[in-house]
């Protein structure tokens, strides 16, 4: 894998603040940010805060951030957008009081999967998404854990396609999520 700049990206929409250091993006989201399409509540939110470059055929991308959300839906992760209406948020979200690994896929209307993750706080969380044939494989780990398998989603080999951290913040001011890393390598081997 090799590091990504983060001055390659470039926001879907723009958070409240960014510093970058040494160690890594803080990114501080806007009150409100959200990334959703209509499924069972009717709106379509399109104000995450995504900070995305190409992403290729036949290659992976993996995001790191420190795990440290405290308030209802505070989500970060790894974001992939085809366009407005087909587009994947991977990561961990807190909803009702735990923090949850998931995938929301979009295409036309969004999904949303959670699966607890308590033990993760604190730590260091990345989150993969490798693109081949007509899939994009979402994994994810804490620390230098074994990789989870997250999700499976269609993606045409064609589409052209975007990727890279992302945050949001629907109920609250004042999140930042500390990123550590962004890569970019080649495609899983295999799903297993």
């Amino acid at each position: 894998m090799q590091d990504t700049a983060w001055s390659d990206g470039r926001w879907t929409t723009a958070p409240a603040a960014v510093e970058e250091s040494a160690d890594g993006l803080r990114v501080t989201a806007r009150e409100g940010s959200d990334a959703w399409r209509l499924t069972s509540y009717g709106f379509v939110h399109d104000t995450e805060h995504a900070l995305l470059a190409p992403f290729p055929s036949e290659s992976a991308v993996e995001v790191t951030f420190l795990l440290d959300l405290h308030e209802q839906f505070d989500q970060a992760g790894l974001f992939v957008r085809q366009d407005e209406e087909h587009w994947v948020k991977a990561g961990v979200e807190r909803s009702d009081g735990s923090d949850s690994l998931g995938a929301v896929v979009t295409r036309g209307a969004s999904d949303w999967s959670l699966a607890p993750v308590p033990h993760w706080s604190g730590r260091p969380v990345t989150i993969r998404a490798s693109r081949s044939g007509d899939a994009l494989t979402i994994r994810a780990r804490a620390d230098d854990g074994p990789w989870q398998m997250v999700r499976v989603a269609p993606l045409a080999p064609d589409a052209s396609v975007s990727a890279g951290p992302y945050c949001c913040a629907p109920t609250r001011a004042g999140l930042t999520v500390h990123f550590t890393s962004w890569r970019t390598g080649a495609a899983d081997a295999s799903l297993h």
